[in-house]
């Protein structure tokens, strides 16, 4: 089965996902596919993909062995995310993302890689993460320059919002990360804003992703390149669950 047979609904609807309050976090960008990522796509989901229901995510069940699981939610074309996953062989990596363009880059990477701990979903995070994970499930979940929706009436489709934050603390473990970057001044202010508000104060402890014992090998993403070569400020925040 390729990825095409389970993705009709996301088609029909051109934009994903539902979220959590009925509003969608995103618009569907495709962009034109190579014909090397069509194949991947098709030739490479059965090794890679992981079709959304399929089972609950964790290491043993999508893996078979027992290790550290990271999530990373809106990988783009992949390429971070694979090389983390290549210097990172003792942790097992999940990519979620809808664009398929990107999913088919990064199938071609992983293959090319041979990377054995490297899986991917394409679907909505949030049905992801509400149903098929498995609560205290995530060691670290990384979300690296989501969709900042710069103009306030389009505010409310932030992809980091209160709700999901808190949907965000059931999955993660206790001492788990929460690593989101962003080029967006006004919304690193709003994340740091959701994330010292009750209840959210509760569950999450600020920390510094390059003081021990927390640093994040993170590699610069194509986009962050060029948001650099603009003079574009990045925002890091990382924060521990309690």
């Amino acid at each position: 089965m390729g990825i095409a047979d389970h993705q009709a609904d996301l088609e029909e609807a051109d934009v994903a996902p539902r979220y959590l309050s009925g509003i969608r976090s995103f618009v569907r960008r495709e962009g034109r596919m190579t014909r090397a990522q069509q194949r991947a796509l098709h030739s490479l989901w059965r090794r890679f993909g992981v079709d959304l229901g399929s089972g609950w995510l964790e290491s043993r069940t999508l893996f078979g062995r027992q290790v550290p699981l990271v999530l990373e939610i809106g990988f783009g074309d992949g390429e971070s995310l694979a090389l983390m996953a290549q210097c990172d062989p003792g942790t097992d990596y999940l990519g979620v993302e809808v664009h398929r363009p990107g999913i088919g880059h990064l199938l071609l990477r992983a293959e090319a890689l041979g990377l054995g701990n490297l899986r991917v979903i394409c679907a909505d995070a949030v049905e992801v993460l509400e149903k098929q994970a498995p609560d205290h499930c995530l060691d670290r979940v990384q979300i690296f320059f989501p969709d900042p929706w710069p103009k306030v009436r389009h505010h409310k489709r932030r992809l980091i919002q209160p709700n999901f934050i808190a949907l965000l603390a059931q999955k993660i473990k206790p001492g788990g990360l929460l690593y989101m970057v962003t080029d967006c001044e006004p919304y690193a202010h709003s994340i740091r804003a959701i994330l010292s508000s009750p209840p959210q104060r509760m569950d999450w402890t600020l920390v510094n992703s390059s003081t021990p014992p927390y640093p994040v090998q993170r590699p610069l993403t194509k986009f962050e390149q060029r948001g650099l070569r603009l003079g574009h400020q990045i925002w890091e925040i990382l924060v521990i669950r309690r």
